[in-house]
C-alpha cells in the first residue's frame, strides 16, 4: 500500500486481467525462491506511523503541509491527522540499537520541525485518545489520494454493508460508520528483518509465537474513542474497520483480511500462496498503469503480487523487495503500537530481534510444542489485558505474562542478541528497560489509564465534557513525559 494508484476505481475487465497476472507473479516467484540468490546480511529497519494534533490535543488535518516540508524517508498515511517516517536498513550487530536510536530521534525531530511550522504537534501513540466519533464521522478525515480512496471503497464494495466497531472491557463503543475511517486510528511502529528463504520459516514462526507476549507487553492503545477498551484496543479495531466479510461469511469461516494465520509454515511460499488464495484483490492496478517495469535489477518486480500482499493485513507480514542486483526477503512484524519513547521503541525491538534470533534457532523450537490455535488466542489474550495477561507456554503452562517474560525470555533475547554480536552495554541497557517495565507492570497503556483514573478520581462518563477534558490533559501530560525520552515505566501517574 505504499505505492500510488492511478485511480480509485476498476472495471470487471481489469479485475479479471489482474487475476491472471497475479497468478503468474505466484508462479514466478515460487521459480525465482529455487533458483536465485538473494541477499543475507539480515539487516534491520523501521516504519513508525506518527499523529498530529492542535494546541488542545484534537487531532489536525495537516498531514500534506507537513509532508511538503520534509523528504522521501516520510510517506501520507491514509488519515489526514498521519504521517509515517521510515529508517533505512541498518546492520544490528556492535552499535547497530544506537544508532536506531539516534535515526529514531533525529527523524521524529524533522517531523516535529516541520509540524510545528504549520502550528501543530506530533504525538507517537498507539490511538490518539481525543479522537472522537464525530471526527471520524467527517469525510475530511482521509487523505485525499487515489490509493486511500480506492483501498476505502474495495472493502465498502466488498462488504456491502456499513462498517461496525464492537468493542468492550471496562467500557463498551458500538456504531457503524460509512467507511474504513476508524483504521486511520491505528498508528504502529513496523520492524523489519531481513532473512534469507531457507531461515524465514522459522523467523516467521518464531514471531508469531511471540507475538501476544509483544502485544502484551508494550500495549499502548487502552482508549478508543474515549472509551476504556482492550489495552491494546489497536488490533480488534483494525481488524474490524477493514473486514470485508459479512456476517453470513464469518459464520461460514471466511478468513479476515487482518490475520493473525493459521498455521505454521515451512516456506515463505506458503504465505503467499494462501494470500492469493483466500483473498481477492482490492486494488488491480496493472503494471503499466503503476509505472512498474517487468524487472528491476536481476530481480522480477512481482507488481501483481506485491501490490495484493500489501492489502492482506497478516500481523506479520511476508515482505519481497526486488534489488538492483539482489532480491531480499523480509519478516514485517507489525504488532506494536507506535511510541510510548524512542528509548522504548529500541527497547522493544532489541527485545524482538533478540527473541526471534533465539527462539528461531533452538533445537525443539517452540512452535513445534505450541498450537497454532493456542498462539492465536495468546495473541488476543495480550491484546486484550497487557500487562495481567496469562498466556500458555510450553512446558510452563498457563503463566502470568509479566513472569514469562522477566524469568525466562529477557534471558533468550539476550543470548539472541549476543548471537547477533550486539555491543554488550546496548543489551544490557535495553533489556534492562524491558525488566524494569515487567516489573513495574507500567507500559504505556496502564499509564494512560491510571493517568485518566487520577484526573477524575470519582469517575467520568464516555464523551462527557469531563471525560473529553481529561483525555486531552492525560495527552498533554503524555505529551511532555514523551519529550523527556524517559522511558515509560518511569512516569509518574498523574504527571
Amino acid at each position: 500500500m505504499g505505492d500510488a494508484v492511478s485511480t480509485d476505481t476498476y472495471t470487471p475487465q481489469q479485475r479479471t486481467k489482474y487475476r491472471r497476472q497475479l497468478m503468474n507473479d505466484l508462479e514466478v516467484f515460487d521459480r525465482h525462491l529455487q533458483k536465485a540468490d538473494f541477499e543475507s546480511r539480515g539487516s534491520i529497519g523501521l516504519e513508525l506511523e506518527l499523529n498530529l494534533v492542535d494546541e488542545n490535543m484534537q487531532p489536525a488535518r495537516k498531514g500534506p503541509e507537513v509532508l511538503a516540508q520534509l523528504g522521501d524517508e516520510y510517506q501520507s498515511e491514509i488519515g489526514m491527522y498521519n504521517v509515517e517516517l521510515n529508517h533505512p536498513p541498518l546492520n544490528i550487530a556492535g552499535d547497530g540499537l544506537r544508532q536506531l536510536h539516534e535515526g529514531i530521534a533525529g527523524r521524529i525531530a524533522e517531523v516535529q520541525r516541520a509540524a510545528g511550522e504549520v502550528g501543530t504537534r506530533v504525538a507517537m501513540i498507539g490511538t490518539l485518545p481525543t479522537v472522537t466519533t464525530e471526527f471520524l464521522s467527517d469525510p475530511g478525515w482521509m487523505t485525499p489520494e487515489n490509493r486511500y480512496r480506492g483501498l476505502n471503497n474495495a472493502i465498502m464494495q466488498s462488504r456491502g454493508e456499513l462498517v461496525h466497531i464492537d468493542l468492550s472491557n471496562q467500557e463498551e463503543y458500538r456504531h457503524e460508520f460509512s467507511d474504513i475511517s476508524p483504521e486511520s486510528t491505528c498508528t504502529s511502529m513496523q520492524l523489519h528483518l531481513q532473512i534469507p528463504p531457507n531461515r524465514f520459516a522459522s523467523a516467521w514462526n518464531a514471531a508469531q509465537a511471540m507475538a501476544a507476549v509483544q502485544v502484551a507487553l508494550s500495549a499502548n492503545s487502552p482508549l478508543f474513542l474515549g472509551r476504556k477498551l482492550w489495552h491494546e484496543s489497536r488490533v480488534p479495531v483494525f481488524q474490524q474497520a477493514i473486514d470485508t466479510r459479512t456476517p453470513e461469511l464469518v459464520a461460514q469461516g471466511v478468513r479476515p483480511r487482518v490475520w493473525f494465520g493459521e498455521r505454521w509454515i515451512t516456506s515463505v511460499f506458503d504465505l503467499f500462496e494462501e494470500n492469493v488464495r483466500y483473498f481477492s484483490p482490492l486494488l488491480p492496478e496493472s503494471r503499466e498503469n503503476s509505472g512498474k517495469p517487468i524487472i528491476e535489477g536481476q530481480s522480477p518486480t512481482l507488481h501483481h503480487l506485491n501490490l495484493h500482499n500489501g492489502t492482506v493485513w497478516r500481523w506479520n507480514r511476508p515482505i519481497y523487495a526486488p534489488g538492483r542486483q539482489r532480491a531480499h526477503i523480509r519478516v514485517e512484524n507489525r504488532i506494536l503500537p507506535a511510541g510510548p519513547t524512542v528509548t522504548d521503541i529500541v527497547a522493544d525491538a532489541a527485545f524482538y530481534y533478540g527473541l526471534v534470533k533465539h527462539l528461531a534457532e533452538e533445537t525443539r523450537p517452540v512452535w513445534s510444542r505450541l498450537p497454532f490455535e493456542t498462539a492465536e488466542q495468546n495473541f488476543f489474550y495480550g491484546a486484550r489485558a497487557g500487562m495481567f495477561a496469562r498466556l500458555e507456554w510450553p512446558t510452563l503452562g498457563r503463566i502470568d505474562v509479566a513472569s514469562l517474560i522477566e524469568n525466562h525470555l529477557i534471558d533468550q533475547a539476550r543470548s539472541g542478541l549476543r548471537a547477533l554480536d550486539v555491543d554488550e552495554d546496548l543489551i544490557s541497557h535495553y533489556l534492562g528497560i524491558i525488566r524494569d517495565r515487567v516489573r513495574t507492570r507500567q507500559n504505556g497503556a496502564m499509564w494512560q489509564l491510571r493517568t485518566v483514573k487520577a484526573l477524575t478520581p470519582s469517575g467520568t462518563k464516555p464523551d462527557s465534557p469531563e471525560r473529553r477534558a481529561a483525555l486531552a490533559e492525560m495527552l498533554r501530560r503524555y505529551l511532555a513525559n514523551q519529550a523527556t525520552g524517559e522511558p515509560v515505566h518511569t512516569w509518574k501517574i498523574g504527571a
